[in-house]
């Protein structure tokens, strides 16, 4: 053979061994979570599964389950989380924004990282007491064993500090309904996943999103890092090389797969191709 056709065909041969393994793979895989990105996964698994006719990924989500345990056990393949586990794998695949979460007619007008870890911890019972109206705050938390609440009090050093009997609603949806109908005194504050939080306020929900020391919550803020309440989604895995699981991760990160992300969560890249 001529040296410049093996030349040709060599560099053939090494495109397609190099080329995306999530193009073409094959075989099932469990994704499990209890948080507030069932709705992202199930459209990037449906994604995935169109692009790879033979792989079937089935999503298994409640609000009780244990999904980092599951994985650890082998009952899944992926946990969808907020926060690392030293003993699997961290993959990244976009930014959650937490965002504050008043009704429209709650004037306050911004509040401090430092505050809001204040706030949750029952330090201020009037929203006076931070410049708003003169109302009762009525806290509203997040289910002990879901991520975004974790990540929340992780970030803010008030894990254990949020007060008992606080009201605790699980979905972002009916969080959103309990504020925007809280009748007078119109005093509930809650912290809500910022891209449900910014499609209540774009849809004309009667709820408002406070600044965070001085900083807007709004997408390029939270990819920046400006806006500090913030979580990783993450996937979490074990360490065991897992075809499926790579091909999955690698989808997630390509330009169809933030595209898909961006409509629920702040992507990581910075303008996902149309």
């Amino acid at each position: 053979m001529h040296p410049r056709i093996s030349g040709f065909v060599c560099a053939a041969l090494l495109c397609l061994i190099g080329s995306p393994a999530w193009a073409e793979v094959n075989g099932s895989m469990v994704i499990t979570g209890n948080g507030p990105e069932q709705r992202m996964m199930e459209s990037l698994a449906r994604a995935f599964e169109k692009a790879n006719p033979r792989a079937y990924l089935d999503i298994l989500w409640d609000d009780n389950s244990k999904p980092i345990e599951m994985v650890k056990a082998k009952q899944a393949q992926i946990a969808v989380t907020g926060t690392e586990e030293k003993t699997l794998q961290s993959f990244q695949i976009g930014w959650d924004g937490m965002a504050i979460m008043v009704h429209q007619s709650n004037f306050t007008k911004e509040v401090t990282t430092k505050e809001v870890g204040e706030l949750f911890s029952g330090k201020f019972r009037m929203w006076a007491d931070l410049g708003g109206p003169d109302t009762k705050v009525l806290l509203i938390d997040r289910p002990r064993n879901q991520n975004n609440r974790d990540a929340f009090e992780q970030q803010l050093g008030i894990s254990g500090k949020i007060p008992e009997g606080t009201k605790v609603i699980a979905k972002d949806e009916k969080v959103i309904k309990t504020i925007a109908g809280t009748l007078p005194p119109l005093s509930a504050v809650a912290y809500v996943s910022m891209g449900q939080a910014l499609e209540a306020v774009a849809s004309g929900v009667p709820v408002r999103l406070l600044p965070v020391d001085k900083v807007e919550p709004e997408t390029p803020t939270v990819r920046d890092g400006r806006y500090s309440l913030r979580r990783p989604v993450l996937l979490l895995s074990n360490k065991e090389p897992d075809p499926l699981v790579e091909a999955f991760q690698q989808f997630a990160l390509s330009d169809g797969g933030q595209k898909i992300i961006s409509e629920f969560y702040t992507p990581l890249t910075k303008k996902p191709s149309p």
